[in-house]
C-alpha cells in the first residue's frame, strides 16, 4: 500500500478541496501519511492570493523536495495554476495541476510512478472552465466544510483569484443536497459553506436560484445543530437573506463581510461595488436585526495612492463599525492584476506600520466583543483538543477554551464563561 501525504495552504476552499483529493487517494487503496519523509507520494495545494502566500507555497514544494528525493512530487493549486512555469523549474516537481482535473489526480500520480523521468503537466486556460467540478468529499474535521461555488466575476482591481480560479461555477442542487445527506449520516453538527464567492451562487444558471436556495437546501437536508456562511459580499446582504439569518436558529449569527477600505477613494479604486455610508447603513441593519450577531470583516491597507489622509479615513470608520474581528493585510502587488500598474505604490514599512495601526484596533473590537460573553452561559461543539485544553467556536464565532474532561470532539457543551484566554475565552463546562 503506497503512503500519501497533503500539505494544504491557503483558504477553505483549499481545505475542502485537499480532503476531496485526499478521499479519492483512500479509494484507490493509498494510506495517508504522517511525514513527508514516510511519503511515497507528496500534494502541495497552494495559494497565491498575496506575495507571501506564492513565497510560502514556493519554500513548501521545495522542502518537501529535499526532504524526500524518491517521492512523486505533485503541485496543485492556485500558485500552480498562476506560475506553472515557475514551479517546472524546482527540482523534483513530477506533477503540475492548477485549478481544474484535479478528479483525475490519482490517475496522474499513477502515471508518474510508472515514469518518473516524464513530467505531468495539467495547467488549463481557467476561462474554459465552466463547470463546478464536482469532487467526492468525507471531512476531516469537526465542522464539515461544504462547497457550493468556485470562481469570481468581480475582478477587483487588486486581486488574483479570478484569474486563476475563473467565472463564477455554481453546484447544482441536487449536488449539494446529496452530500449534505452524506453529513447528516456521518453525523456533523455543524456546516460551513465555503466558496470563492459564495454570494453569486447561482449567476450561472439560468433560472433564478440564490445563495438562499443554496442555504435552504443544506438547512432541509441535512437538518444540522448549525449552519456557518463563509464570506460575503456586502452588496449580497440581502434583505431577504437577513430574514433567513434572523429567522432561522439554525444559521449562525456570525457573518464575514470584506471592507477593504474605509476610504470611499480608495473603494473605487480598488472597484469596490459599495461605499462606506452603504457598508455602514448594512451593518446597523444587521445589529438592528440579528441579536448578538459578530461581523468580522477584512482590511487592505497600504494600497496604491492610499494617502495619510485616506488611510485615516479608513482607520476612523474601522472604530465606528462593529466589528469583532478585522483581519488586516498589506497591500500585495499581483502581477496581472490592474492595481500593480498603478503608480504611487506604497513603501514597505509604510505598510507594516498601518497594518500594525489597524491591528491595534482590531484587538481592541476582539477583546470587547468577547467579554460580553463573561459570566454568560454559551454553546460550542468541541473542536479540538491539546494540552489537556478543548476548545469549540460559538454561534457567533467566540473561541471559547475548557478543561478536557474527556469531551469527545464533535460533542456538544454548555460552557459559563469567566474570562478573557489567549484568542477567545476561558469557561467551566456546565452541561
Amino acid at each position: 500500500m503506497k503512503k500519501i501525504f497533503f500539505q494544504t495552504l491557503g483558504c477553505k476552499v483549499n481545505q475542502y478541496e485537499s480532503e476531496a483529493m485526499q478521499r479519492l487517494f483512500e479509494v484507490a487503496g493509498y494510506e495517508i501519511s504522517e511525514n513527508i519523509a514516510s511519503a511515497d507520494v507528496v500534494i502541495v495545494n497552494t495559494c497565491t492570493v498575496t506575495a507571501v502566500s506564492s513565497q510560502k507555497s514556493r519554500q513548501m514544494i521545495r522542502r518537501a523536495a529535499n526532504l524526500n528525493k524518491n517521492c512523486v512530487l505533485v503541485v496543485v493549486g492556485c500558485y500552480a495554476q498562476s506560475k506553472p512555469d515557475e514551479i517546472s523549474k524546482i527540482d523534483g516537481v513530477d506533477v503540475i495541476i492548477g485549478t481544474k482535473d484535479r478528479i483525475n489526480i490519482v490517475n496522474f500520480v499513477e502515471m508518474a510512478l510508472k515514469n518518473r523521468d516524464e513530467r505531468i503537466f495539467r495547467v488549463e486556460n481557467v476561462d474554459d472552465i465552466k463547470i463546478f467540478e464536482e469532487l467526492p468529499h468525507t471531512p476531516h474535521r469537526t465542522r464539515a466544510f461544504l462547497k457550493i461555488e468556485d470562481g469570481c466575476n468581480n475582478f477587483c482591481s487588486y486581486c488574483i483569484i479570478p484569474y486563476v480560479r475563473g467565472r463564477v461555477r455554481s453546484r447544482n442542487l441536487e449536488n449539494i443536497r446529496a452530500e449534505c445527506q452524506n453529513l447528516k449520516d456521518l453525523g456533523f453538527k455543524e456546516i460551513v459553506l465555503t466558496g470563492i464567492h459564495i454570494g453569486a451562487y447561482g449567476r450561472d444558471f439560468k433560472n433564478e436560484i440564490s445563495l438562499i436556495d443554496a442555504i435552504k437546501t443544506v438547512l432541509d437536508a441535512a437538518n444540522p445543530l448549525r449552519v456557518r456562511l463563509g464570506s460575503l459580499e456586502s452588496a449580497e446582504m440581502t434583505d431577504k437573506l437577513i430574514d433567513l439569518i434572523k429567522n432561522d436558529a439554525r444559521i449562525c449569527n456570525h457573518v464575514h463581510l470584506p471592507l477593504q477600505s474605509g476610504s470611499d477613494e480608495i473603494l473605487k479604486a480598488m472597484r469596490r461595488p459599495y461605499t462606506t455610508k452603504n457598508f455602514a447603513d448594512l451593518t446597523e441593519k444587521l445589529i438592528k436585526n440579528v441579536p448578538n450577531i459578530s461581523i468580522g470583516t477584512d482590511l487592505i491597507v497600504g494600497f496604491p495612492g492610499e494617502t495619510e489622509k485616506n488611510f485615516s479615513e479608513t482607520l476612523e470608520f474601522i472604530k465606528s463599525q462593529p466589528f469583532s474581528k478585522i483581519h488586516v493585510f498589506p497591500y500585495s502587488a499581483r502581477e496581472g492584476t490592474i492595481a500593480a500598474t498603478f503608480p504611487n505604490q506604497i513603501s514597505s514599512q509604510t505598510k507594516k506600520i498601518r497594518a500594525n495601526s489597524a491591528l491595534e484596533i482590531s484587538k481592541i473590537k476582539e477583546k470587547a466583543f468577547s467579554t460580553r460573553l463573561i459570566g454568560k452561559t454559551a454553546e460550542i461543539i468541541a473542536e479540538t483538543s491539546e494540552n489537556g485544553i478543548v476548545d469549540g467556536l460559538t454561534r457567533n464565532y467566540i473561541r471559547v477554551y475548557i478543561s478536557d474532561k474527556k469531551i469527545p470532539l464533535g460533542e456538544v457543551v454548555k460552557v459559563k464563561i469567566e474570562k478573557i484566554f489567549k484568542d477567545g475565552v476561558w469557561g467551566e463546562c456546565v452541561g
